[in-house]
C-alpha cells in the first residue's frame, strides 16, 4: 500500500505525518485498556470484538460506498483482510487480555513482524537480511523472559495462544496488504481507505454470526464498570474503543506512513506496546515483574531492527492510481504491526 521509495515530503509534512503516527501508536495502544473493564464486567472478548469492529464498520460506511468498485475487482482480498486483519486479529487480542496482562498480549503480537519475515524467507524462499533474522531472535528471546520459560510459563497458557495467534492474523494482514498493493496484474491497486473500510465491514459480518450480539448482556454498556476500582461508564469506554481506538487509529495510520517512510512509520507504530503497558499500569493497576519489563524492551528492539531493515534489492516502485503504490514482501515486513 506505500511505496518503497518516497515522494519528497516538506519538513512541515514530514512533521504531520509524525504527529499523525504518534496520534495512532496512542489510539491503538489505549484498545486493551479500555476493553478490559468491560470484559471484566461481564462481556465476553467476542462481544466487545464485535461491538468495537460493528461500531466502526457503521462510522466508515461514507468510505465503503466511495470505494465500491473494490467489491468488484478485490473481492478475494476484501474477504481475506476481514477474517485476519480484523475479525481475526481484534477477536484473538481481546481473548487474550481477558487471560494475561495487556502489556503481555500485546507484545506477543508484535511478534508479526518476525513472523512474516519467517513467511518471506521459507514460503516465498527469499533472502532476508541479517539485521532482520537478528531481529526476528531478539524478539523471540524477549518474549522468553516476558513469559518467563524458566518458571514453566507463568502466564496463563490459554491467554499465550491466544496472543500467538493474533500475531498470526497479523502476518495475513502484511501479506494481505502487500498483495493489495500490487498492479501488475492488471487490475487498479486497492485502495488502502477502502480496504480498511470494507475489511471492518466483512469482519462485523462474520463476528455478527459468531458472537451472537442478541445474547450479548447489554446492561453491562448502560452501566457503570470498574477501571482499577473507579467507576466509569461503560459507553464511555466502549465509544473511546470505536471511534479512537479503531477508526482514528487506522485512519491516521494510513495517512502517517503516506507522509513518512514505512521504515519511520514502522518505528514510531512500536511506541503501541509500550502505550498499552503504561497505560495498562495506570488504569488498571497491572504491573510486570522487572524481567518481563526488560523482555518486552527486547521484544520492541528486535521489532524495531527487523521492520527497520531495508531489503537487499530495492524495487522500482510506480505510483499507481488512486494513491496506492507497488511494494515488495520485504517492505511489507517492514510495516508496523495494527
Amino acid at each position: 500500500m506505500h511505496a518503497t521509495t518516497q515522494p519528497t515530503v516538506s519538513a512541515g509534512g514530514r512533521q504531520l505525518g509524525l504527529t499523525l503516527a504518534l496520534v495512532s501508536a496512542f489510539a491503538f495502544g489505549g484498545s486493551g485498556p479500555a476493553a478490559k473493564p468491560l470484559i471484566e464486567a461481564g462481556l465476553q472478548p467476542l462481544h466487545v470484538t464485535w461491538l468495537r469492529v460493528a461500531g466502526a464498520a457503521l462510522v466508515m460506511l461514507p468510505l465503503a460506498w466511495r470505494h465500491r468498485r473494490l467489491l468488484r475487482e478485490r473481492p478475494g482480498l476484501l474477504v481475506g483482510f476481514g477474517l485476519l486483519a480484523v475479525a481475526g486479529v481484534q477477536a484473538c487480542y481481546f481473548a487474550a487480555l481477558s487471560r494475561i496482562p495487556v502489556g503481555v498480549a500485546l507484545l506477543i503480537e508484535y511478534l508479526a513482524p518476525a513472523l512474516v519475515l519467517g513467511w518471506v524467507r521459507f514460503v516465498q524462499r527469499r533472502p532476508v537480511t541479517r539485521a532482520a533474522a537478528a531481529g526476528v531472535v531478539l524478539a523471540v528471546g524477549g518474549l522468553a523472559c516476558v513469559v518467563q520459560v524458566w518458571s514453566g510459563v507463568t502466564l496463563d497458557a490459554v491467554g499465550l495462544l491466544f496472543a500467538l495467534g493474533a500475531a498470526c492474523c497479523q502476518v495475513g494482514y502484511f501479506v494481505l496488504s502487500d498483495h493489495g498493493s500490487d498492479a501488475s496484474d492488471g487490475r487498479p491497486a486497492a485502495d488502502p481507505m477502502g480496504v480498511i473500510a470494507y475489511g471492518l465491514l466483512t469482519g462485523a459480518l462474520v463476528l455478527t454470526v459468531l458472537a451472537r450480539p442478541w445474547d450479548m448482556d447489554w446492561r453491562v454498556l448502560g452501566g457503570q464498570v470498574s477501571m482499577d476500582g473507579t467507576p466509569v461508564p461503560g459507553v464511555l469506554l466502549l465509544g473511546w474503543i470505536v471511534l479512537i481506538a479503531t477508526v482514528a487509529a487506522y485512519l491516521t495510520g494510513v495517512v502517517s506512513v503516506r507522509r513518512l517512510s514505512p521504515q519511520v512509520a514502522g518505528v514510531v507504530a512500536c511506541l503501541e506496546a509500550v502505550i498499552a503497558t503504561v497505560l495498562a499500569w495506570v488504569l488498571l493497576g497491572e504491573h510486570l515483574a522487572a524481567v518481563q519489563l526488560v523482555g518486552g524492551v527486547i521484544v520492541l528492539l528486535g521489532a524495531f531492527i527487523a521492520q527497520s531493515s531495508a531489503p537487499k534489492e530495492a524495487p522500482e516502485a510506480p505510483v499507481a492510481s488512486g494513491g496506492a503504490h507497488l511494494e515488495s514482501p520485504d517492505d511489507a515486513a517492514q510495516r508496523a504491526a495494527r
